[in-house]
């Protein structure tokens, strides 16, 4: 699949602010970061850094993402273990945590739901970017925008973010590569655009025609045809 380089001439203008991590907390992340580029471990920054590069939104944020492969995830604790770091793999379907205090750096390799795992895709994708004064990588905004879809509890709710990355990139995204990602889990990809409509009804043509129709229309055409599709969960 070829890839698009679409990205905004210019991010939105925005009202939020740097958020300055705990000295000790940048330190971490840094230290994890640095190690990681000189073993050469793929992986790609996610979260707060990787909304920044993409929107232009400041979030606070208490920790450092990072995605990777499984395999490398476990290479990047075996090696992270090594050099002194603490490390706990905190749920083995896609969980790892570097410690040191009550810091942390997230070491995480598909969704808390195990709908979807990172592949090598993922990190061949990633952007350049500098990350807290390190050159490194963030997520590309179609996977950035995936790994949000089941972000949806009480107490975390991500649907704002989708948002705000289809507006930032002006809805200059690979749709057929979000669409893919998302796969049986379509619905939840037409329900974040619902939002996104409601929260910007004057930007819907930010979401573009894919394949001949809208992408509007793709999904709808889904809905309208539910057992089209059947996840593998439930049959």
């Amino acid at each position: 699949m070829a890839e698009h380089d679409d990205t905004p001439e210019s991010l939105p203008v925005t009202s939020s602010v740097p958020a300055d991590l705990p000295e000790k907390q940048e330190t971490l992340a840094r230290e994890v970061l640095t190690a990681l580029e000189l073993e050469g471990i793929p992986y790609a920054v996610a979260g707060a850094f990787a909304l920044l590069e993409h929107t232009g939104i400041c979030r606070t944020t208490k920790d450092l993402d990072l995605f990777l492969t499984a395999e490398n995830s476990a290479a990047a604790i075996s090696f992270l273990q090594k050099r002194g770091f603490e490390c706990e793999v905190c749920d083995s379907v896609w969980l790892a945590k570097v410690h040191r205090e009550n810091f942390f750096v997230d070491l995480i390799t598909g969704m808390s739901n195990a709908t979807i795992s990172v592949d090598d895709c993922w990190i061949r994708r990633a952007r350049p970017a500098s990350v807290l004064g390190i050159q490194t990588r963030v997520l590309a905004p179609e996977e950035l925008l995936v790994s949000k879809l089941f972000v949806t509890r009480r107490e975390r709710f991500d649907g704002a973010d989708i948002a705000h990355i289809i507006y930032g990139t002006q809805g200059k995204l690979d749709w057929d590569r979000i669409l893919q990602l998302a796969g049986e889990h379509w619905e939840m990809l037409l329900w974040a655009l619902i939002l996104f409509h409601y929260v910007y009804p004057a930007k819907s043509n930010y979401v573009p025609p894919l394949s001949g129709k809208s992408c509007w229309e793709n999904l709808r055409s889904r809905f309208r045809n539910p057992t089209r599709e059947r996840r593998s969960a439930a049959a």
